[in-house]
């Protein structure tokens, strides 16, 4: 498919090795005193029944936009152009009623999420779809088609960005800098979410625009750590718009972003949890297991210190399961097969468990790591569950690796804390 100019410029990039744009913008954002309100987790994070509990007596918080649905029936077609319409009417009396307002000059934002005492500043930018083409904005997990179509169709309805993509750079010391210089005034927005996460925000400061530009010039890479799907769907209705304009400062040629330095993240694991043990006893199991990883029973450990081990929850006892050399050193040269996950998945959950592709199987699910080992013992001891596994977590370097050789992790392998909030910042394209 060809889109005139930006076919040319797409190549020009490839010829010319550009380095990353990200652009300061008019945000839409909400009033100082409503943000609290405003201001909620992304739209993906909840199932429908959790959504519609999620915006129970709460009218101005973003989800109810970001989640029409949660306003009709249970047996409402959340899928319909009624649905996306109503996002789209709700979003106007937003702003027609003061909750919104668009700021009348370019900027960058400041974003501060502290959990647990610790920190990470985050800038707010538009990153380019160009980017994302040429391979400067880098993935490292799938997509799909049926979830891409729902923030299409939302984000072509409102025509606006309403979820920023979470982005990481290498380390930078020249934009920590000038986040240090930007975060000692009194910032636009403090509050503390209902799960104990405080948000700041600060505006930059006008003088630091080009400083800011000129900094992500000089990086050749961006990572997308989280929000794959909304960043495909930015790219395609980008792509859409191109064939009926030619505007190359049009801003659907832009996604809404924040940008953090990768020595300010923490992966958490992801955790699995099966629901039967394909008709094996828990002997059978562990005797198994025992062929290719040595196994300790101990007590219930928080957290899994080292790589190429798991914690395994059987029939009430708790299991430290360590890769054997022979599993080592057959994946020590691949690095999606060295991945903890791609461990646990080819030498025990499909051989063991029989669950060939975790994506599709209805008999494993998966835990994030925020909630965790007491999720995972609660789950088994109410049967919701016949084993779980306490994983190691994918480090940010294992990620830049996987992306940086243009390969793609297996599903559900890394989770973020804390989650960027949805509504605080929106860009209109």
């Amino acid at each position: 498919m060809k889109y005139g100019i930006y076919d040319r410029i797409i190549e020009s990039n490839k010829m010319e090795g550009k380095m990353a744009i990200v652009k300061s913008f008019k945000c839409v954002r909400p009033d100082r005193e409503l943000v609290e309100q405003v201001a909620s987790l992304p739209y993906d994070v909840y199932d429908r029944k959790e959504a519609k509990a999620a915006v129970a007596n709460k009218p101005y918080a973003f989800l109810n936009i970001d989640r029409p649905e949660t306003a009709f029936d249970d047996d409402f077609d959340m899928y319909s152009k009624e649905a996306y319409k109503y996002a789209r009417d709700l979003y106007a009396e937003f702003k027609s009623r003061g909750i919104y307002e668009k700021d009348n000059t370019d900027s960058y934002y400041l974003y501060e999420l502290t959990m647990n005492g610790t920190s990470q500043v985050g800038i707010v930018g538009l990153a380019s779809v160009d980017d994302y083409l040429n391979d400067i904005i880098k993935k490292h997990e799938n997509t799909r088609e049926e979830k891409e179509i729902d923030r299409i169709n939302h984000v072509d309805t409102l025509n606006a960005q309403t979820g920023p993509i979470f982005l990481a750079y290498r380390a930078n010391d020249a934009l920590q800098k000038i986040i240090s210089q930007n975060t000692h005034n009194e910032p636009i927005y403090d509050f503390v979410s209902e799960d104990k996460i405080r948000h700041r925000v600060w505006k930059a400061d006008r003088e630091y625009n080009k400083k800011i530009a000129d900094c992500f010039q000089n990086i050749s890479k961006l990572y997308i750590a989280d929000g794959h799907h909304r960043a495909a769907s930015a790219v395609k209705v980008a792509l859409r718009r191109r064939k009926n304009e030619n505007d190359k400062d049009a801003g659907y040629n832009y996604f809404l972003s924040v940008i953090f330095d990768e020595r300010q993240l923490h992966i958490l694991p992801y955790n699995r949890i099966v629901l039967d043990l394909n008709n094996k006893n828990c002997d059978e199991i562990l005797e198994s297991i025992s062929k290719n990883f040595d196994i300790i029973e101990c007590p219930i450990l928080e957290e899994i210190k080292d790589r190429h081990e798991f914690g395994m929850l059987l029939e009430d006892k708790f299991f430290l399961c360590r890769a054997k050399n022979i599993v080592k050193d057959s994946v020590k040269d691949d690095t999606i097969k060295s991945l903890d996950v791609s461990i646990l998945q080819d030498f025990v959950l499909k051989p063991i468990f029989d669950i060939k592709d975790p994506r599709t199987d209805n008999r494993i699910r998966f835990a994030g790591g925020i909630r965790g080992v007491g999720f995972l013992k609660s789950e088994l001891e109410c049967g919701r569950g016949k084993a779980a596994f306490l994983m190691h977590p994918t480090s940010m370097q294992e990620l830049f690796t996987v992306a940086d050789e243009n390969k793609l992790m297996p599903p559900k392998s890394t989770w973020f804390e804390p989650k960027l909030r949805s509504g605080i910042f929106i860009h209109e394209i």
